[in-house]
């Protein structure tokens, strides 16, 4: 079966840390572009982070080949240098004392991963990459609505 390739491209941000948050997503396919966002009161930039990686690919209706642009090194290198895994193997532990953050959000996407074939990719943020300026522009017009 030969897979629909999408391109998708996510951000999140927040104002404070944790505080008032907000996840942009666009997607391309054939020609065609979707934008996906909203925000929440009181989060973290790391959730938002991951909020729009799984918004994103949640929105696709069938398993597809996947390009995933973020400027998130928490989402890429969790999931490329493998440590996610090392987490969900340990149940959930970062270290014998320290317990991994956001597990919610990692299962909700460790199952993503098992339908769509992702191949990550890290841009630098805030440096001119047009798709992650409108997904920056998207968060940060979410978590507005709540200042």
């Amino acid at each position: 079966m030969i897979r629909p390739k999408v391109k998708i491209y996510t951000d999140g941000a927040c104002s404070g840390n944790p505080g008032p948050g907000g996840y942009g997503v666009v997607l391309e396919y054939n020609g065609t572009v979707k934008e996906i966002s909203d925000g929440e009161k009181m989060t973290t930039n790391n959730k938002m982070e991951l909020t729009a990686v799984i918004k994103g690919l949640e929105a696709l209706k069938k398993p597809c080949d996947v390009i995933l642009t973020t400027d998130s090194k928490y989402v890429v290198d969790s999931i490329e240098k493998g440590w996610v895994y090392k987490w969900r193997d340990n149940n959930w532990m970062r270290t014998k004392k320290d317990r991994a953050l956001n597990v919610e959000l990692w299962e909700q996407l460790l199952a993503l991963l098992e339908v769509h074939n992702v191949e990550f990719c890290w841009v630098k943020g805030h440096a001119g990459h047009p798709q992650n300026e409108r997904c920056d522009e998207l968060a940060v017009n979410c978590y507005k609505k709540f200042l």
